[in-house]
């Protein structure tokens, strides 16, 4: 894959948020380059989700800046964040339980639909290419045979397509993953990787992933950030990153 120098995408500068008298994200410098798999880890209370909740809108920061293609959104919330290009799947599934595959997609596509008449007589036309526009992104993470199929009986790695499907139906230019292969069992993780490494290319995206299995960050990213208290502590190429003996230390338990 070949990335443009210095094409970056999205930003963060001298990023702070706290929580009381902790700095959950201390002075936070980050460079997405577009088209790229940027994978960021560290131990528990690093900071990695609360940056994503910054970035993502959930949080607002405390100060710095968030930029993304040359534009200020800093404190935007989560709604507009997403129209921008920004999806976001969670650690813990977001679903609509009671709700089919399909339906759970269908309602992320059709709020993009906002001039679509909710008269009974007008939207045939768009609901069909609702439909089809579904269909289409459950075909593409695998779920497209499980569209009738309610969100609470799949399978945990199926929960974690359906998010992935949920987050595509946005329309993200950069999509924001956090810990998708949390719960899915050691079997299903390389159906997940292939769902990931698949839409990136078929998307055209850029991706931003949160993952704690380091051997699944070494497969499919491209450049790791690692972080540790609120700091990032290293980050470069899966290669510079397993070899940092302060990463070794810090994240891998190496003395």
């Amino acid at each position: 894959m070949v990335i443009r120098l210095n094409d970056v995408i999205l930003e963060t500068r001298n990023l702070i948020k706290r929580f009381g008298g902790i700095t959950a994200v201390d002075n936070v410098n980050l460079k997405v380059e577009r088209g790229s798999l940027h994978a960021i880890i560290g131990p528990n209370g690093a900071g990695k989700t609360t940056l994503f909740n910054c970035i993502t809108g959930v949080l607002k920061p405390d100060s710095g800046e968030i930029i993304f293609e040359g534009r200020d959104v800093t404190g935007l919330p989560p709604h507009k964040i997403s129209r921008i290009g920004i999806g976001r799947s969670f650690q813990l599934y977001s679903l609509f339980p009671n709700l089919t595959v399909l339906e759970n997609v269908r309602l992320a596509v059709q709020a993009r639909y906002e001039k679509v008449s909710r008269s009974m007589f007008k939207p045939i036309t768009a609901y069909k290419d609702i439909i089809w526009e579904s269909m289409s992104i459950l075909s593409r993470v695998g779920l497209w045979g499980k569209s009738s199929i309610l969100a609470k009986d799949l399978t945990p790695s199926d929960k974690r397509k359906l998010e992935i499907a949920i987050a595509l139906a946005t329309r993200p230019k950069l999509l924001a993953l956090d810990e998708p292969t949390s719960g899915v069992s050691v079997e299903d993780i390389p159906i997940i990787v292939n769902v990931i490494e698949r839409i990136k290319k078929e998307y055209n995206l850029t991706l931003l992933i949160i993952e704690h299995k380091i051997d699944v960050v070494l497969k499919i990213a491209d450049i790791i950030t690692v972080m540790d208290r609120g700091k990032i502590i290293a980050e470069g190429s899966p290669e510079k990153i397993i070899n940092n003996r302060h990463v070794q230390e810090i994240y891998l338990g190496v003395v």
